[in-house]
């Protein structure tokens, strides 16, 4: 075994090391990576570096001897004929470098405690014969619905991911809340905290006394579009931020919680003397009615790359009986940059 360099790639800009590293040698831990930096093995234009540094394309990689694993690891177990048709169905659009998908309500974004099928898993089932597998750039809530986009190479991940840290992503998400905003429109500027309550940890607003209330900053513009008297409305929002669970709170703090989103609703008594849950109203679906419905971002190739999604049965359905009129997706579309 000898020391080897390796050059960046093109399309593996902006990648961190640690990540560059276990794409070319999956066996290696976290914790070997950190210590062949901490030890100066691994050096980036014979510089010592820590594993978060990310690399640009021409830079050289020194490599230490890597030893060889002694157990193989394991294949990535086939998905299921359903799931490959169920991941096909959900896409969008694609070109050589990305993947945006139509998320329907209640499928996971990730894996986690007690999920068996999320997006994540469904991914091999759109290579589209690349030797790479697609890899998220962004979540959705579980049971928001809309625009997930996906990357098809490392390089193309690493950019969009920081993209998206950077608001260099437009997004805008359609809702209807149990009330009717005043203003109609306008900014909330109120930083989110997590908390332990009795239904377990949740996201809140933040207390002028909070200790993490400065680095807890969660932007939101908001804009009603339609209502249904001074009980309903259809908001259009736009996050400038992208912090946990931020529309849903912000949403219910301007004391119009998002339909059906009964954990951030208020329980109150209603003209019969029955308390319920503010997010809750009788005759209309209780499925969340969030919907990621447009995002606009920075195409690979130069340019910027905007689409639309369709809203999902629940909404047409509560549209329909509100006497909302949702105006059909566009279809997507490309401005400047290469073609």
């Amino acid at each position: 075994m000898t020391i080897t360099h390796r050059i960046v790639a093109e399309d593996e800009a902006d990648i961190r090391l640690d990540r560059w590293l276990r794409r070319h040698f999956p066996s290696l831990t976290q914790g070997v990576l950190q210590k062949l930096c901490r030890t100066g093995q691994v050096r980036v234009d014979g510089k010592r570096v820590e594993t978060a540094t990310r690399l640009a394309p021409g830079q050289s990689v020194r490599i230490p001897p890597i030893p060889t694993p002694t157990t193989t690891p394991k294949p990535a177990p086939e998905l299921a004929p359903e799931l490959i048709r169920e991941a096909e169905s959900m896409v969008l659009y694609k070109d050589e470098h990305i993947i945006v998908l139509d998320k329907p309500p209640g499928l996971p974004t990730q894996g986690g405690p007690g999920i068996r099928k999320h997006v994540d898993m469904m991914l091999d089932a759109l290579r589209y014969g690349s030797e790479h597998r697609p890899r998220l750039v962004h979540r959705l809530d579980r049971d928001t619905s809309g625009l997930l986009v996906v990357a098809r190479t490392p390089g193309v991940a690493a950019k969009l991911a920081a993209s998206f840290r950077s608001r260099g992503v437009e997004k805008t998400y359609w809702a209807v809340v149990t009330g009717r905003p005043v203003p109609v429109e306008g900014r909330i500027d109120a930083p989110l905290v997590k908390r332990e309550g009795f239904r377990g940890e949740r996201v809140a607003l933040a207390t002028d006394d909070d200790p993490d209330a400065d680095q807890a900053h969660a932007i939101t513009d908001y804009r009603t579009l339609d209502h249904a008297g001074r009980k309903l409305a259809w908001l259009e929002l736009q996050p400038l931020t992208g912090r946990t669970h931020q529309l849903r709170v912000h949403c219910a703090g301007l004391g119009a919680a998002i339909l059906g989103d009964e954990p951030y609703g208020l329980m109150q008594y209603d003209h019969l003397g029955v308390r319920r849950n503010s997010a809750l109203v009788e005759g209309l679906s209780n499925a969340l009615h969030l919907h990621a419905r447009r995002v606009s971002l920075p195409h690979p190739d130069g340019g910027t790359l905007t689409l639309e999604a369709e809203l999902p049965a629940h909404m047409r359905a509560t549209f329909h009986t509100l006497g909302f009129t949702a105006p059909p997706p566009a279809a997507p579309r490309r401005t400047g940059g290469r073609r």
